[in-house]
C-alpha cells in the first residue's frame, strides 16, 4: 500500500502568509498645527512670564486643604475663609488639635463646607498616621487623601512640588474645548491631550495661564476676544474678534484678589 504523501516543512511554509499589523498611536486631536500651538502659548509666556495660582498657602499642607476646599467655590471666597484658619492650623497636626467642630467654623461661608470639614480632618488625620505629617509627592499617594481627587494633586504636584502637570478645572475644560486646543468629554481626556499638544518647553506653566485666560479673558459667559492675545489663532466659533489685543506683559498678580 503506497504511503501518503506528507507536504514538507518548506512547502507549508511557501504557501501561509503571516500578516503582522502594527499598531499605530491614535492622533491628538487639535484644530492647531504645532507652529500654531507654539505661538499660542510664546504669547501667553510674554503676556504672563511667572504665572502664579490664586490660593492663598503658605505650605503644601495648607495648599492642599485650600485646593480641596476651592471645589465648587471661588479662589477669592476661600482666601477669606482660609486666612483666619491657617494662622491657627498650618500643619496636620494643628488642624487636628482644632477638630471638625471649629473647622466648620472657620469655613462655614464656602460651600458644602459641612462635608468639606470632614474631609480636611479626615485627610489631616491620614497624613499624620500614614505619611508623618508630611505630604506625599506622587499622585497616587495624593489622591488616597480624602477630598482630593486628581484635579487637586495635580495642582499640588505643579505648585508645591515643581512638576509639570495639567490639573484640569472648569475653566481649562471649557478653553480646551471652546477654542478647539484639545477638545475632549471628560476632564481626563481634556488633560490627557493637552498633555500631548502643549509645547514641551511651555508645559509647566500652561496650566495657570489657560486657567488665568479663561478666568479673565475666555470668560464662560462672554469671551472677551477684543482683550485677547491670541484673537488672530483662535479658531472658537464663539470668537467675536479677530485682531489680537496688545502682547504686552501684564502687571503682577495680587494674590488672594482673584475674581472667579
Amino acid at each position: 500500500m503506497p504511503n501518503p504523501k506528507l507536504k514538507s516543512a518548506a512547502t507549508s511554509s511557501q504557501t501561509t502568509k503571516v500578516i503582522v499589523r502594527r499598531k499605530t498611536s491614535k492622533a491628538v486631536r487639535s484644530a492647531y498645527t504645532e507652529a500654531e500651538r507654539e505661538e499660542i502659548f510664546r504669547r501667553f509666556s510674554i503676556q504672563r512670564p511667572e504665572p502664579k495660582g490664586e490660593l492663598e498657602h503658605s505650605n503644601p499642607f495648607t495648599l492642599v486643604v485650600a485646593v480641596a476646599l476651592s471645589a465648587q467655590a471661588t479662589d477669592a471666597g476661600v482666601n477669606k475663609a482660609t486666612r483666619a484658619l491657617f494662622k491657627v492650623a498650618d500643619t496636620p497636626q494643628k488642624m487636628l488639635d482644632l477638630g471638625e467642630e471649629r473647622v466648620r467654623d472657620y469655613i462655614k461661608t464656602i460651600g458644602l463646607y459641612r462635608n468639606k470639614a470632614k474631609n480636611v480632618i479626615a485627610l489631616s488625620r491620614m497624613l499624620v498616621d500614614v505619611f508623618g505629617g508630611v505630604v506625599p509627592q506622587t499622585r497616587d499617594e495624593l489622591v488616597m487623601l480624602p477630598g482630593v481627587g486628581r484635579k487637586t494633586a495635580n495642582v499640588v504636584l505643579s505648585m508645591a512640588f515643581g512638576q509639570a502637570t495639567m490639573a484640569v478645572d472648569t475653566h481649562i475644560f471649557r478653553i480646551a474645548n471652546r477654542i478647539k486646543l484639545a477638545p475632549g468629554k471628560t476632564p481626563d481626556e481634556v488633560e490627557e491631550r493637552l498633555m500631548k499638544v502643549i509645547p514641551k518647553h511651555y508645559l509647566y506653566h500652561a496650566h495657570h495661564w489657560l486657567i488665568l485666560h479663561g478666568r479673565y479673558t475666555c470668560k464662560a459667559r462672554r469671551p472677551e476676544c477684543e482683550r485677547c492675545v491670541i484673537a488672530d489663532i483662535c479658531k472658537s466659533p464663539e470668537k467675536s474678534c479677530d485682531i489680537p489685543a496688545p502682547l504686552v506683559e501684564l502687571p503682577p498678580q495680587m494674590i488672594g484678589e482673584a475674581v472667579d
